[in-house]
């Protein structure tokens, strides 16, 4: 009973419009039909009786729903369910009959001498009775379907919602792993610091290390930032490394205003300029100049690292080799990747006419 309150619930309305739809269209046809042939009838007891006739199923409906529910037919292994089914459409087939030849010999719209109940009743029976199990198996067959796109579409958000789940597992493995990089590269420039004993700037930089690191963990929820924000912490790190270098670190940021509402991954600037200090101008005794370039083109944000320090050899710019790409580098294309796909890109290149140049390129998307 349960199912079948559940079905009548859910199903009434629809059910109804339904066949009260093909009761109208059927009564039409055969009022119309018959003013062809030219009978001459009480033309509104004919539509109403044949309208009436195609109600039965508005209370059939929902039983049959519940009992392809209860008893489906979805699998070779349901074959077992195949009486129940049969037994309920020959039940309702008969029960249609015994509902129309009821209105027609209460009602008698043909106005010919009125048949008995019982004559009617197997005269239809002999007419009609294959078309009560046509309907109910059309009906049957209408809901296994539905339930199948239900179930199709089920999948699929379920499907999506899970690739959604793994991405940001995978963003939130990527990240971690970069964060314990970069305080690690911190820690040990302070370290260097201690050991050439200039303990003030020791402090002054562990004091800045720990203002980044808060920042980084008020991020951590988040895969997406403005580049104001990026840009923000990078020059909070440009200030700590500078402390450690000093005048050896030249940097230049270009970045248009009108770029800083553009998103971004976190951390994906500062990394990069890691990388450039620890393998590029960080291997010059006189140090070098870092210059940072930001621009929007078709649709494309393109972000320019480019740093004076020693090229690249043949094997690390065609991929084949090396480390000094580092940590930073490829945890930057993972990240791009599991965020944009083929959208977007790393490349790592020899500048002109020396240094080196990385260029991020992501979909320009901006802040609601």
């Amino acid at each position: 009973m349960s199912y079948l309150r559940h079905a009548l619930t859910r199903h009434s309305w629809w059910i109804a419009m339904v066949w009260l739809a093909i009761g109208i269209i059927s009564a039409t046809q055969v009022v119309v039909g018959m003013a062809a042939l030219g009978r001459q009838l009480n033309w509104v007891s004919l539509f109403f009786t044949t309208a009436a006739a195609w109600l039965i199923w508005v209370a059939a409906t929902p039983a049959i729903l519940a009992l392809s529910r209860r008893f489906p037919l979805k699998r070779a292994s349901d074959w077992r369910n195949v009486p129940v089914h049969l037994a309920a459409a020959l039940a309702i087939s008969v029960g249609r009959i015994a509902w129309s030849a009821a209105l027609e010999w209460a009602i008698n719209p043909i106005q010919d001498p009125n048949p008995s109940y019982r004559t009617m009743f197997f005269t239809m029976v002999y007419m009609q009775f294959h078309t009560g199990l046509i309907f109910y198996g059309v009906t049957v067959a209408i809901d296994n379907i539905v339930d199948s796109i239900r179930r199709l579409a089920r999948g699929e958000a379920e499907a999506a919602r899970l690739a959604s789940e793994l991405s940001k597992a995978q963003l939130d493995a990527l990240r971690r792993q970069l964060e314990p990089h970069f305080l690690f590269n911190t820690l040990n420039a302070i370290s260097g610091l201690v050991r050439e004993q200039r303990n003030d700037d020791a402090v002054e930089m562990i004091a800045g290390l720990s203002d980044l690191l808060r920042r980084v963990l008020d991020d951590s929820g988040r895969h997406l930032v403005p580049l104001a924000e990026e840009v923000s912490f990078l020059e909070s790190y440009i200030d700590l490394q500078s402390m450690r270098l000093g005048d050896r670190l030249k940097v230049t940021l270009d970045v248009p205003l009108e770029l800083y509402g553009s998103l971004v991954p976190p951390l994906v600037l500062q990394p990069m300029v890691e990388n450039a200090i620890v393998h590029g101008i960080g291997k010059l005794v006189e140090g070098g100049e870092i210059r940072l370039t930001a621009r929007e083109s078709d649709g494309m944000l393109s972000i320019y690292l480019y740093n004076d320090g020693p090229g690249l050899s043949p094997a690390i710019r065609d991929g084949v080799g090396g480390n000094r790409t580092g940590v930073g580098l490829s945890n930057t294309r993972g990240r791009l990747v599991t965020l944009y796909g083929a959208e977007s890109s790393v490349e790592l290149r020899n500048g002109e006419p020396a240094g080196v140049e990385t260029i991020i390129r992501v979909p320009y998307r901006t802040v609601a």
